[in-house]
């Protein structure tokens, strides 16, 4: 591997360049017409004697290559290194976690998304090799974290995972697939799997459809199932009660299996109810297991050669300069 840049996305940045560089030349422009209507341009000389034109440009030419120097170093130039990077056979698996209200509901103690979470973190114990994504989703859904090995980072994702990262509520299954399916490469129809966790409330009518049509791109959906059928009230941590609904009757959610169960076997994977993690995990890797694994460069096991520090030198060496740049001609002895 060469030189490359690990922030590519931010050579945007230099647009910054242009634009300074278009006002300042109007800038100079309008200076010099104000210049030429004050009078007689003899009289008008001899009072600017002692202002230097040009050095403007020179300030303004040093200040421009500073940012750009240090715009470079942001994107953070860097060179792999030679004996450390290291290669894994794993598969993609992005879970896709519910966290609408309803998993406050405690009908599974401490509650069902304090026991989906601790499913999540066992997972990534019981699948060091592969690469983890995560979703959060409820009325809408979103990429928390894309594909990396980095369990670490992962797991301090979904320690945070909590109604709130989700501001409209509902439970968008169909969304939440998309939004997982995005996390992959789409060139590739192997390796890659969802793992969705949900007590399937709110049904939602489109997420049958979209598993068959992520089925005919390669993907397995396991689903795991969290809740009891008997349910449970969801609490509302902003009244300290239960959630209400427009009769002001509690609500008390149930685990909805069916659509569950549908999108696991349309995409040739496996429901599991969440009652005993051990059991769950047990199921959930040998259906994984399946998948043919992949071999993959672990770029987080990578040292790299950093040559950010040379970038941010010039930079500062070039602001230093610009302060020696007079704006007023010394005066000849």
């Amino acid at each position: 591997m060469t030189l490359h840049f690990q922030y590519r996305e931010l050579v945007w940045l230099f647009a910054g360049l242009l634009l300074a560089g278009g006002l300042f030349f109007m800038a100079m422009r309008w200076r010099r017409r104000v210049i030429r209507r004050m009078g007689d341009p003899v009289l008008v000389k001899k009072l600017f004697s002692h202002y230097a034109p040009y050095n403007a440009g020179i300030r303004f030419g040093l200040l421009s290559l500073a940012f750009a120097a240090g715009v470079v170093a942001v994107m953070h130039l860097r060179k792999p290194g030679d004996s450390s990077a290291v290669s894994r056979k794993g598969i993609d698996v992005v879970i896709a976690l519910d966290v609408s209200k309803s998993m406050l509901a405690t009908d599974i103690a401490p509650s069902r998304l304090d026991r989906a979470r601790q499913l999540i973190n066992k997972l990534m114990d019981a699948m060091p090799n592969d690469r983890i994504g995560l979703v959060l989703f409820a009325g809408q859904a979103y990429l928390q974290m894309p594909l990396t090995t980095d369990h670490g980072a992962a797991a301090l994702f979904v320690s945070a995972a909590s109604p709130d990262a989700v501001p409209s509520q509902g439970t968008v299954i169909s969304e939440a697939l998309k939004r997982s399916a995005g996390a992959f490469n789409a060139a590739e129809r192997r390796f890659k799997a969802v793992v969705l966790i949900s007590d399937g409330e709110d049904q939602d009518e489109d997420a049958v459809a979209t598993a068959r049509d992520l089925a005919k791109q390669g993907m397995m959906i396991n689903t795991v199932g969290v809740g009891s059928s008997q349910g449970s009230y969801i609490p509302d941590p902003s009244t300290g009660g239960n959630k209400k609904d427009e009769m002001g009757n509690d609500v008390l959610s149930k685990l909805n299996e069916t659509t569950l169960k549908e999108i696991a076997s349309v995409t040739n994977g496996t429901y599991v109810h969440l009652e005993n993690s051990d059991e769950a995990i047990r199921q959930l890797t040998g259906q994984l297991g399946q998948i043919e694994k992949k071999a993959y460069g672990d770029v987080s096991l990578v040292n790299f050669k950093s040559f950010y520090w040379i970038f941010a030198g010039l930079m500062l060496l070039l602001l230093l300069a610009e302060l020696f740049v007079p704006e007023i001609k010394k005066k000849k002895a």
